[in-house]
């Protein structure tokens, strides 16, 4: 078996697959990638057993059909050195030595018999499948992934659930403490459904979403689901069991309402942080008379700050407490130049909107209090 593939185009493609190979795994061959050559087509696959991505390009030439699997780390480490160049593999069909040519050198190396190398697990056969632009799978899965949670215990929390509406779709991320949701009513998909994806295949899909262009085909069931791209395919498992009923969390009546400067809101939360207890990250608004003041203390270390913000508020007077970390990634993760806070009571979760959405896009976070004991 013999082909020769462009050194950039190989590289690129397996720098975006090889995300899915974990540094330590249960099955040795896990450690490599899997080739397939069929034709002029070379197909590369790398998988975790729960993962698994699938890519393909041309080759320029090729003689012969076969499978075989290379360690990831021997032909992804020299290939990042090379100057973009034609690239020849010649492979002994009997043992697997393979020989690489380049411009000023060659490299020798043992493949691994791409028979023992694990099979996608197969969608069931009455898996549902809609399609969705990529730009709308990127931003959805931008806007939530960074509130999904780290639970052991309830490994449901730690992903994004898509909620699928025959009107529109829902991404929601929720870790209790904090809450979002992201829907977009220019997806009309069909159906009603939802699945929990897991944060590894999110992020797999953030880093490769953006040099995609044109819709997505996303197949799936209840253990498993195929997001079919224009040059990758993710084989994942799904996180099983029920999500929360994260609309009842969601507070309706908030009659004080808060229009700020995002970016001026989140500097000074990021300078009075900085006084706060380190444990809590508490900080303070006391919102009245269109002004909030930011304030913060340890009193281990009596240290405080307090900085005044001008802004927009209609409500009763009243002071209530958040973790500063918190808000901040909330903030952070807000386009809008302006966002609403929404509150009823201190003791309540507090709503943080963007006064301008993106379009077809109503997005919503959620931060629930801290009690403020120490002021």
């Amino acid at each position: 078996m013999k082909f020769i593939v462009s050194s950039t185009a190989l590289l690129s493609h397996l720098q975006a697959i090889s995300r899915v190979i974990n540094s330590k795994n249960s099955m040795a061959i896990l450690d490599n990638f899997l080739f397939r050559l069929e034709g002029n087509k070379l197909t590369m696959t790398a998988s975790d057993q729960e993962t698994t991505m699938v890519t393909d390009l041309e080759v320029i030439e090729a003689e012969g059909d076969g499978l075989f699997a290379v360690s990831a780390k021997i032909l992804l480490e020299p290939l990042k050195e090379l100057p973009d160049q034609p690239l020849t593999f010649e492979i002994n069909d009997e043992n697997l030595e393979i020989f690489l040519y380049f411009q000023n050198g060659k490299y020798n190396f043992i493949g691994v018999n791409g028979e023992e190398y694990p099979q996608k697990q197969p969608l069931s056969s009455d898996a549902k499948t809609f399609t969705i632009s990529s730009q709308i799978l990127l931003n959805g899965i931008n806007r939530t992934i960074f509130a999904t949670a780290d639970d052991e215990l309830r490994p449901i929390m730690n992903g994004i659930c898509i909620d699928i509406h025959p009107e529109d779709i829902v991404f929601v991320a929720s870790d209790s403490h904090k809450l979002v949701r992201c829907k977009n009513d220019a997806v009309h998909a069909g159906l009603t459904a939802s699945f929990i994806l897991p944060k590894k295949p999110a992020n797999l899909l953030k880093s490769i979403l953006p040099k995609e262009s044109g819709d997505v085909t996303i197949t799936f069931d209840d253990k498993n689901a195929c997001f079919t791209l224009s040059n990758f395919i993710l084989n994942c498992r799904l996180i099983e069991g029920r999500y929360p009923n994260y609309a009842s969390v969601i507070p309706q009546n908030n009659p004080n309402r808060l229009i700020v400067d995002r970016a001026q809101f989140m500097n000074v939360l990021r300078r009075v942080s900085v006084f706060s207890n380190q444990a809590s990250n508490l900080v303070k608004l006391q919102l009245q008379d269109n002004q909030m003041q930011v304030s913060a203390q340890d009193i281990d270390f009596s240290t405080s700050a307090e900085e005044t913000v001008s802004c927009n508020y209609t409500g009763d007077a009243m002071g209530i407490g958040f973790k500063s970390t918190y808000l901040i990634e909330i903030l952070n993760n807000i386009s809008s130049q302006e966002v609403s806070i929404e509150l009823s009571d201190p003791s309540r979760a507090g709503l943080i909107l963007p006064i301008e959405n993106q379009p077809n896009e109503d997005l919503l976070m959620l931060l629930m209090p801290m009690m403020l004991t120490d002021f």
